[in-house]
């Protein structure tokens, strides 16, 4: 695409976060404009957000990015929701709320990501879509600064912004992605401070497992580094914890006795190879494991960035493809026949294991012994085919569910974009919501009577059920008798590097 266009105007009525006034493709005159159509949902957008990041960065004084927010689902519409996702996901450009598709549609995007490229003379000169497009955008941006230096057609200038994490309070946990309750105490991932929670039950804080600060780092508790991770699983006889450290693409391994982290599946660097493969665990990359159970010697991983499920032999090291084509979809049959959404959660019976698939807001069942076949327990089957409806197999409707934790036969699921906790049979796909009216907020009750915010990840222990109630930045106890729910608290938690040492309290 190389005829020159002249940029649509950006909405100036439209609400913006990330800055405190709407911007203007006027004003931005003289940089290099980058538009990012992504939205919250999509693993895709997101693993595109660190390169964002290093470009920025890298061309403070030339370069503007505007994230364009055309959202999916429509819980992403909602604008708190997408501040959330700011926050969450550490973002740092401006966004724009696209209500009603109409920059997408000005811009003629088709597909999630997009990044539409504007010269300083305000016309498209190119677009790409999808992901691991970082060299040739930098080469991108690096030819048309030396070309309008050379016209005297840049202005060199750094922009200040008003960014939503300026305006937001600092709390102990940090949107925990996944909770696991175990017989040793309560594993928190408290994914937006990097790092594992480990407490009692009365709330006693045991172990703080890693720095707090982004990065991929093995070594003792106080030293070891991870990067957003999920879902976790735990060997109660080894007293060893695995973890999905989902934005390094790595399988992290925590032992307990040792106190000590090691990596013990993927390169930390993301894999683009989506065909069905496999090889040894510290030589193959990953892509962006989301949740983990573990089976016997077997650890299998919802592999959210490749739309699969994997395997990892614990005895030999070696990880595999276990399921899914790498197709984006829902199709049931053969393992090797089979695709998936994003699959964001996973649990199991030892017979069967159970799968939250995001995209498809479906949930789905993978066979551990023959006849090993993929199937649809309930939800529409359709990409992005979604809504609120409880009822039996293909008519019910659930939205963006992330978790999912089996216990007494039934399936316990986190219907995240329908701020809901709701109870599924695996074995008649009848599915019923236990708690949450549907409105986002943090309310304590009984049953439905109560409020959550893109709950994540849950766990069963006893007759308790915990929730990682992750845009509230806490965890939720059910008792399963009552359908009680309260909001734990965590005595001397707090936010890393906000801590009071003992000897200045």
């Amino acid at each position: 695409m190389t005829r020159r266009v002249r940029a649509p105007e950006l909405p100036q009525n439209y609400t913006w976060l990330n800055t405190d006034q709407p911007l203007s493709l006027k004003a931005l005159k003289g940089r290099v404009v980058i538009l990012d159509f992504w939205t919250y949902c999509c693993i895709n957008c997101l693993h595109i957000l660190p390169d964002l990041k290093y470009l920025e960065q890298k061309y403070q004084d030339s370069l503007t990015i505007i994230g364009v927010h055309s959202a999916k689902f429509n819980n992403e519409k909602e604008i708190e929701n997408i501040r959330q996702a700011i926050l969450r996901h550490d973002i740092e450009h401006p966004v724009i709320v696209d209500r009603d598709f109409r920059v997408w549609e000005e811009y003629a995007v088709r597909a999630w990501p997009t990044f539409m490229i504007i010269d300083p003379e305000g016309y498209v000169i190119g677009y790409l879509s999808g992901e691991g497009k970082r060299d040739t955008l930098d080469e991108l941006i690096q030819q048309l600064i030396s070309q309008h230096q050379e016209k005297g057609t840049i202005n060199f200038r750094e922009i200040s912004l008003k960014l939503e994490k300026q305006r937001q309070p600092i709390t102990p946990l940090a949107f925990p992605g996944k909770v696991l309750a175990t017989a040793s105490g309560l594993f928190i991932a408290d994914s937006g401070h990097h790092r594992i929670v480990m407490s009692s039950y009365e709330g006693e804080i045991l172990h703080l497992i890693g720095t707090g600060k982004s990065g991929l780092t093995d070594g003792a508790f106080h030293e070891a580094q991870f990067f957003a991770p999920q879902g976790m699983a735990f060997d109660q006889e080894n007293q060893i914890l695995y973890v999905a450290d989902t934005e390094n693409h790595t399988l992290r391994q925590v032992d307990l006795k040792g106190q000590t982290v090691k990596t013990i599946a993927g390169t930390g660097e993301q894999s683009h190879n989506i065909r069905p493969h496999g090889g040894a665990g510290l030589e193959t990359p990953l892509n962006s494991p989301w949740d983990v159970v573990q089976w016997g010697k077997t650890l299998f991983i919802v592999m959210a960035g490749s739309h699969q499920i994997w395997q990892m032999n614990l005895e030999s090291s070696m990880v595999k493809t276990y399921a899914g084509n790498s197709a984006e979809a829902c199709i049931d049959g053969l393992l090797t026949e089979s695709a998936f959404a994003q699959p964001s959660g996973i649990t199991s019976n030892g017979q069967e294991l159970y799968i939250a698939d995001s995209e498809v807001s479906s949930i789905r069942g993978v066979g551990l012994i023959e006849p090993q076949q993929v199937r649809t327990i309930c939800g529409s089957g359709e990409l992005f085919g979604f809504g609120d409806v409880d009822g039996q197999v293909e008519n019910v409707r659930l939205q963006h569910c992330l978790g999912v934790e089996y216990a007494e036969n039934y399936l316990w699921v986190a219907d995240t974009y329908n701020h809901k906790i709701k109870l599924i049979s695996p074995n008649t796909g009848n599915c019923q919501t236990i708690l949450g009216d549907g409105s986002a907020g943090l309310k304590n009750g009984q049953g439905q009577n109560t409020h959550f915010f893109e709950p994540s990840g849950l766990s069963v222990m006893g007759n308790y059920l915990y929730i990682s109630d992750t845009n509230n930045h806490a965890i939720r106890r059910v008792d399963l008798n009552t359908f009680e729910v309260i909001t734990l608290e965590f005595s001397g938690l707090c936010a890393p590097d906000r801590c009071i040492p003992e000897e200045n309290r």
